[in-house]
Protein backbone atom coordinates (compact mmCIF):
# COMPACT_ATOMS: atom_id res chain seq x y z
CA UNK A 1 0.00 0.00 0.00
CA UNK A 2 1.29 3.46 -0.88
CA UNK A 3 0.66 5.16 2.45
CA UNK A 4 2.03 8.52 1.30
CA UNK A 5 -0.60 8.89 -1.42
CA UNK A 6 -3.48 8.25 1.00
CA UNK A 7 -5.35 11.39 2.13
CA UNK A 8 -4.70 11.91 5.83
CA UNK A 9 -5.92 14.21 8.61
CA UNK A 10 -3.75 15.49 11.46
CA UNK A 11 -5.01 16.92 14.74
CA UNK A 12 -1.91 16.97 16.95
CA UNK A 13 1.27 18.53 15.59
CA UNK A 14 3.39 21.23 17.25
CA UNK A 15 4.63 24.05 15.02
CA UNK A 16 7.92 24.39 16.90
CA UNK A 17 8.35 20.61 16.82
CA UNK A 18 8.29 20.32 13.05
CA UNK A 19 10.74 22.94 11.79
CA UNK A 20 13.01 21.99 8.89
CA UNK A 21 16.63 21.56 10.01
CA UNK A 22 17.78 23.67 7.07
CA UNK A 23 15.45 26.45 8.17
CA UNK A 24 16.77 26.38 11.73
CA UNK A 25 20.33 26.80 10.45
CA UNK A 26 19.31 29.54 8.02
CA UNK A 27 17.39 31.52 10.63
CA UNK A 28 20.09 31.07 13.27
CA UNK A 29 22.67 32.46 10.86
CA UNK A 30 20.47 35.41 9.89
CA UNK A 31 19.61 36.22 13.50
CA UNK A 32 23.06 35.66 14.97
CA UNK A 33 21.88 32.85 17.22
CA UNK A 34 24.94 30.86 18.31
CA UNK A 35 23.40 28.39 20.71
CA UNK A 36 22.80 25.50 18.30
CA UNK A 37 24.45 22.22 19.34
CA UNK A 38 25.61 21.57 15.74
CA UNK A 39 26.10 23.76 12.67
CA UNK A 40 25.54 21.33 9.80
CA UNK A 41 22.35 19.70 8.54
CA UNK A 42 23.31 16.11 9.36
CA UNK A 43 24.73 16.88 12.78
CA UNK A 44 21.87 19.10 13.85
CA UNK A 45 19.29 16.69 12.51
CA UNK A 46 20.86 13.89 14.52
CA UNK A 47 20.94 16.02 17.66
CA UNK A 48 17.26 16.87 17.32
CA UNK A 49 16.38 13.20 17.04
CA UNK A 50 14.89 12.56 20.47
CA UNK A 51 14.15 8.89 19.85
CA UNK A 52 14.27 7.06 23.16
CA UNK A 53 14.93 10.28 25.06
CA UNK A 54 13.56 8.41 28.05
CA UNK A 55 11.11 10.97 29.42
CA UNK A 56 8.77 13.72 28.35
CA UNK A 57 10.83 16.30 30.23
CA UNK A 58 14.04 15.42 28.34
CA UNK A 59 12.12 15.25 25.06
CA UNK A 60 10.88 18.82 25.60
CA UNK A 61 14.38 20.22 26.08
CA UNK A 62 14.98 20.23 22.32
CA UNK A 63 12.38 22.95 21.83
CA UNK A 64 14.73 25.54 23.30
CA UNK A 65 16.49 25.87 19.96
CA UNK A 66 13.48 25.88 17.65
CA UNK A 67 11.78 28.57 19.72
CA UNK A 68 15.03 30.55 19.75
CA UNK A 69 14.97 31.02 15.98
CA UNK A 70 11.25 31.83 15.85
CA UNK A 71 12.17 35.35 16.84
CA UNK A 72 10.33 37.47 14.26
CA UNK A 73 7.02 37.55 12.45
CA UNK A 74 8.82 36.71 9.19
CA UNK A 75 10.51 33.66 10.73
CA UNK A 76 7.27 32.36 12.23
CA UNK A 77 5.37 32.95 9.00
CA UNK A 78 8.05 31.07 7.05
CA UNK A 79 7.93 28.10 9.42
CA UNK A 80 4.11 28.00 9.30
CA UNK A 81 4.19 28.11 5.50
CA UNK A 82 6.81 25.35 5.27
CA UNK A 83 4.78 23.25 7.69
CA UNK A 84 1.80 23.37 5.35
CA UNK A 85 3.95 22.61 2.31
CA UNK A 86 5.62 19.63 4.01
CA UNK A 87 2.34 18.18 5.28
CA UNK A 88 0.67 18.53 1.88
CA UNK A 89 3.58 16.68 0.29
CA UNK A 90 2.98 13.90 2.82
CA UNK A 91 -0.65 13.46 1.73
CA UNK A 92 -2.21 15.45 4.58
CA UNK A 93 -5.39 17.20 3.42
CA UNK A 94 -6.47 18.63 6.77
CA UNK A 95 -4.36 19.70 9.76
CA UNK A 96 -4.71 21.57 13.01
CA UNK A 97 -1.31 22.84 14.17
CA UNK A 98 -0.71 24.02 17.71
CA UNK A 99 1.77 26.58 18.97
CA UNK A 100 2.41 28.70 22.07
CA UNK A 101 1.96 32.42 21.36
CA UNK A 102 3.59 33.32 24.68
CA UNK A 103 6.82 31.53 23.75
CA UNK A 104 7.61 34.25 21.22
CA UNK A 105 7.18 37.12 23.64
CA UNK A 106 10.77 36.60 24.82
CA UNK A 107 11.77 37.96 21.41
CA UNK A 108 9.67 41.10 21.78
CA UNK A 109 6.61 40.01 19.84
CA UNK A 110 3.08 40.27 21.13
CA UNK A 111 0.96 37.13 21.28
CA UNK A 112 -1.27 38.67 18.63
CA UNK A 113 1.67 39.26 16.28
CA UNK A 114 2.75 35.62 16.61
CA UNK A 115 -0.80 34.42 15.91
CA UNK A 116 -1.11 36.59 12.82
CA UNK A 117 2.25 35.35 11.49
CA UNK A 118 1.15 31.72 11.86
CA UNK A 119 -2.17 32.33 10.16
CA UNK A 120 -0.52 34.23 7.32
CA UNK A 121 1.89 31.34 6.75
CA UNK A 122 -0.94 28.84 6.74
CA UNK A 123 -2.91 30.94 4.25
CA UNK A 124 0.06 31.01 1.88
CA UNK A 125 0.48 27.22 2.09
CA UNK A 126 -3.25 26.74 1.45
CA UNK A 127 -3.14 28.94 -1.64
CA UNK A 128 -0.23 26.95 -3.02
CA UNK A 129 -1.33 23.39 -2.21
CA UNK A 130 -5.01 23.40 -1.20
CA UNK A 131 -4.27 21.87 2.21
CA UNK A 132 -6.79 22.93 4.87
CA UNK A 133 -4.93 24.35 7.88
CA UNK A 134 -6.12 25.65 11.23
CA UNK A 135 -4.27 26.89 14.30
CA UNK A 136 -4.57 25.94 17.97
CA UNK A 137 -3.20 28.30 20.63
CA UNK A 138 -1.39 26.49 23.45
CA UNK A 139 -0.58 27.58 26.97
CA UNK A 140 1.84 25.72 29.22
CA UNK A 141 0.66 23.91 32.33
CA UNK A 142 3.57 25.14 34.44
CA UNK A 143 3.02 28.81 33.55
CA UNK A 144 0.36 31.22 34.79
CA UNK A 145 -0.67 33.08 31.63
CA UNK A 146 -3.28 30.70 30.20
CA UNK A 147 -6.10 33.25 30.44
CA UNK A 148 -3.98 35.79 28.56
CA UNK A 149 -3.36 33.23 25.81
CA UNK A 150 -7.10 32.63 25.44
CA UNK A 151 -7.86 36.35 25.32
CA UNK A 152 -5.25 36.82 22.61
CA UNK A 153 -6.72 33.92 20.61
CA UNK A 154 -10.40 34.88 20.73
CA UNK A 155 -10.28 37.69 18.11
CA UNK A 156 -8.90 35.23 15.55
CA UNK A 157 -11.76 32.73 15.72
CA UNK A 158 -12.99 33.77 12.28
CA UNK A 159 -9.51 33.82 10.78
CA UNK A 160 -8.48 30.21 11.31
CA UNK A 161 -7.61 29.85 14.99
CA UNK A 162 -10.06 27.27 16.25
CA UNK A 163 -9.04 25.94 19.67
CA UNK A 164 -7.14 26.28 22.93
CA UNK A 165 -4.71 23.67 24.28
CA UNK A 166 -2.77 23.02 27.46
CA UNK A 167 0.68 21.51 26.88
CA UNK A 168 4.00 21.15 28.68
CA UNK A 169 5.05 18.94 31.61
CA UNK A 170 2.06 16.92 32.78
CA UNK A 171 3.05 15.37 36.12
CA UNK A 172 2.65 17.83 38.96
CA UNK A 173 0.81 20.42 36.90
CA UNK A 174 -2.88 19.43 36.80
CA UNK A 175 -5.02 20.80 34.00
CA UNK A 176 -7.66 22.09 36.38
CA UNK A 177 -5.20 24.66 37.68
CA UNK A 178 -6.31 26.41 34.48
CA UNK A 179 -10.07 26.11 34.90
CA UNK A 180 -10.64 29.82 34.33
CA UNK A 181 -8.82 29.75 30.99
CA UNK A 182 -10.68 26.63 29.87
CA UNK A 183 -14.02 28.14 30.77
CA UNK A 184 -13.15 31.37 28.97
CA UNK A 185 -12.17 29.41 25.87
CA UNK A 186 -15.37 27.35 25.85
CA UNK A 187 -17.59 30.37 26.41
CA UNK A 188 -15.93 32.20 23.52
CA UNK A 189 -16.47 29.29 21.14
CA UNK A 190 -12.94 27.91 20.98
CA UNK A 191 -12.53 24.15 20.85
CA UNK A 192 -10.72 22.64 23.81
CA UNK A 193 -8.06 19.95 23.60
CA UNK A 194 -5.73 19.19 26.51
CA UNK A 195 -2.57 17.11 26.74
CA UNK A 196 -3.39 14.39 29.27
CA UNK A 197 -2.69 10.73 29.89
CA UNK A 198 0.68 10.92 28.14
CA UNK A 199 3.16 11.01 31.02
CA UNK A 200 0.70 10.95 33.92
CA UNK A 201 -2.08 8.62 35.05
CA UNK A 202 -5.62 8.29 33.77
CA UNK A 203 -6.72 10.73 36.49
CA UNK A 204 -5.09 13.43 34.36
CA UNK A 205 -7.55 12.54 31.59
CA UNK A 206 -10.43 12.80 34.06
CA UNK A 207 -9.30 16.29 35.06
CA UNK A 208 -9.03 17.36 31.43
CA UNK A 209 -12.46 16.04 30.44
CA UNK A 210 -14.62 16.15 33.59
CA UNK A 211 -13.18 19.24 35.22
CA UNK A 212 -11.98 21.34 32.28
CA UNK A 213 -14.47 20.23 29.62
CA UNK A 214 -12.04 19.08 26.93
CA UNK A 215 -13.68 17.29 24.00
CA UNK A 216 -10.33 16.00 22.71
CA UNK A 217 -7.37 14.63 24.64
CA UNK A 218 -3.79 15.03 23.47
CA UNK A 219 -2.30 11.52 23.57
CA UNK A 220 -4.68 10.04 26.18
CA UNK A 221 -3.07 6.61 25.97
CA UNK A 222 -3.06 6.08 29.73
CA UNK A 223 -6.82 5.55 29.48
CA UNK A 224 -5.78 1.95 28.96
CA UNK A 225 -4.97 1.84 32.70
CA UNK A 226 -8.72 2.06 33.28
CA UNK A 227 -9.24 -1.19 31.36
CA UNK A 228 -8.08 -4.78 31.44
CA UNK A 229 -5.47 -4.69 28.68
CA UNK A 230 -3.33 -7.77 28.05
CA UNK A 231 -1.03 -6.05 25.49
CA UNK A 232 -3.27 -7.38 22.73
CA UNK A 233 -6.91 -6.67 23.53
CA UNK A 234 -9.13 -4.92 26.06
CA UNK A 235 -11.61 -7.08 27.94
CA UNK A 236 -13.28 -4.84 30.55
CA UNK A 237 -13.71 -1.10 30.98
CA UNK A 238 -13.74 1.12 34.04
CA UNK A 239 -16.19 4.04 34.30
CA UNK A 240 -13.75 6.62 32.90
CA UNK A 241 -12.77 4.40 29.97
CA UNK A 242 -16.45 3.84 29.13
CA UNK A 243 -17.07 7.58 29.30
CA UNK A 244 -14.19 8.37 26.95
CA UNK A 245 -15.31 5.68 24.51
CA UNK A 246 -19.06 6.19 24.65
CA UNK A 247 -18.98 10.00 24.63
CA UNK A 248 -16.63 9.86 21.62
CA UNK A 249 -13.89 11.90 23.27
CA UNK A 250 -11.21 11.95 20.60
CA UNK A 251 -7.78 10.61 21.55
CA UNK A 252 -4.98 12.30 19.61
CA UNK A 253 -2.54 9.37 19.65
CA UNK A 254 1.09 9.69 18.53
CA UNK A 255 2.67 6.23 18.68
CA UNK A 256 6.24 7.17 17.75
CA UNK A 257 6.30 10.06 20.21
CA UNK A 258 5.03 7.74 22.95
CA UNK A 259 7.89 5.35 22.22
CA UNK A 260 10.41 8.20 22.27
CA UNK A 261 9.29 9.31 25.73
CA UNK A 262 9.18 5.69 26.98
CA UNK A 263 5.45 5.74 27.59
CA UNK A 264 5.52 2.19 26.18
CA UNK A 265 8.50 -0.08 25.56
CA UNK A 266 7.62 -1.11 22.00
CA UNK A 267 5.08 -0.56 19.26
CA UNK A 268 3.64 -4.03 19.74
CA UNK A 269 2.89 -3.19 23.39
CA UNK A 270 1.27 0.14 22.53
CA UNK A 271 -2.52 0.14 23.08
CA UNK A 272 -3.50 1.92 19.86
CA UNK A 273 -4.72 -1.20 18.09
CA UNK A 274 -6.70 -2.39 21.11
CA UNK A 275 -8.23 1.04 21.65
CA UNK A 276 -9.27 1.24 18.01
CA UNK A 277 -10.83 -2.21 17.97
CA UNK A 278 -12.64 -1.49 21.25
CA UNK A 279 -14.42 1.46 19.69
CA UNK A 280 -12.48 4.45 21.02
CA UNK A 281 -12.34 7.51 18.78
CA UNK A 282 -8.61 7.25 18.16
CA UNK A 283 -6.62 9.22 15.60
CA UNK A 284 -3.03 9.06 14.37
CA UNK A 285 -0.71 12.03 14.82
CA UNK A 286 2.91 13.11 14.53
CA UNK A 287 3.23 15.29 17.66
CA UNK A 288 6.72 16.57 16.74
CA UNK A 289 7.99 15.68 13.29
CA UNK A 290 11.49 17.01 13.92
CA UNK A 291 12.15 15.52 17.36
CA UNK A 292 10.61 12.15 16.52
CA UNK A 293 11.83 12.03 12.90
CA UNK A 294 8.36 11.05 11.84
CA UNK A 295 5.80 11.90 9.19
CA UNK A 296 2.10 11.13 9.27
CA UNK A 297 2.78 8.59 6.52
CA UNK A 298 5.21 6.89 8.92
CA UNK A 299 2.55 6.79 11.63
CA UNK A 300 -0.06 5.30 9.31
CA UNK A 301 2.36 2.65 8.10
CA UNK A 302 3.53 1.84 11.65
CA UNK A 303 -0.06 1.45 12.87
CA UNK A 304 -1.11 -0.59 9.84
CA UNK A 305 1.79 -3.04 9.99
CA UNK A 306 1.88 -3.36 13.78
CA UNK A 307 -1.85 -3.78 14.35
CA UNK A 308 -2.88 -5.39 11.04
CA UNK A 309 -5.01 -2.49 9.86
CA UNK A 310 -6.35 -2.43 6.32
CA UNK A 311 -7.62 0.41 4.11
CA UNK A 312 -11.07 0.39 5.74
CA UNK A 313 -9.48 0.75 9.19
CA UNK A 314 -7.23 3.62 8.10
CA UNK A 315 -10.21 5.27 6.43
CA UNK A 316 -12.16 5.12 9.70
CA UNK A 317 -9.23 6.54 11.67
CA UNK A 318 -8.98 9.40 9.17
CA UNK A 319 -12.72 10.02 9.38
CA UNK A 320 -12.42 10.01 13.18
CA UNK A 321 -9.97 12.89 12.91
CA UNK A 322 -12.09 14.90 10.49
CA UNK A 323 -15.21 14.38 12.57
CA UNK A 324 -13.39 15.50 15.73
CA UNK A 325 -11.77 18.53 14.07
CA UNK A 326 -12.58 22.05 15.19
CA UNK A 327 -12.49 23.60 11.72
CA UNK A 328 -15.34 24.42 9.36
CA UNK A 329 -17.73 21.44 9.29
CA UNK A 330 -18.85 21.73 5.64
CA UNK A 331 -15.17 21.65 4.64
CA UNK A 332 -14.48 18.62 6.83
CA UNK A 333 -17.61 16.85 5.54
CA UNK A 334 -16.54 17.56 1.95
CA UNK A 335 -13.13 16.01 2.63
CA UNK A 336 -14.77 12.93 4.18
CA UNK A 337 -17.27 12.39 1.36
CA UNK A 338 -15.31 13.54 -1.69
CA UNK A 339 -11.68 12.82 -0.81
CA UNK A 340 -11.14 10.35 2.02
CA UNK A 341 -13.85 7.73 1.52
CA UNK A 342 -13.39 7.42 -2.27
CA UNK A 343 -9.58 7.16 -2.00
CA UNK A 344 -9.59 4.41 0.60
CA UNK A 345 -12.43 2.56 -1.13
CA UNK A 346 -10.36 2.56 -4.32
CA UNK A 347 -7.36 1.10 -2.48
CA UNK A 348 -9.53 -1.55 -0.87
CA UNK A 349 -11.04 -2.49 -4.24
CA UNK A 350 -7.60 -2.73 -5.81
CA UNK A 351 -6.34 -4.98 -3.03
CA UNK A 352 -9.43 -7.19 -3.34
CA UNK A 353 -8.90 -7.48 -7.09
CA UNK A 354 -5.25 -8.46 -6.60
CA UNK A 355 -6.24 -11.00 -3.98
CA UNK A 356 -8.84 -12.58 -6.27
CA UNK A 357 -6.40 -12.79 -9.16
CA UNK A 358 -3.90 -14.69 -7.03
Amino acid sequence: MDYRSLPKALLHDHLDGGVRVETILDLADAQGYTGLPAVDVDGLGEWFNQGRSGSLERYLEAFTHTVAVMSSEAAIQRIAYETGIDLAADGVVYAEIRFGPSLHMIHGLTREAAIEAVLDGFAAAHRETGIVLYAIASALRHETDSEEVVRAAIPYLDRGLVAFDLAGPEAGFPADDHLAACRLAREAGLGLTIHAGEADSASSIWRAVARCGATRVGHGVRIVDETDFDRTAISTFGPLARRIRDHRVCLEVAITSNLDTSAFPSATEHPFGALYRSGFAVTLNTDNRLMSRVSLTDEYELAATTFDLGPADLAQITVNALQAGFGDWPERRRLIDEVVRPAYASVESSQAAISEST
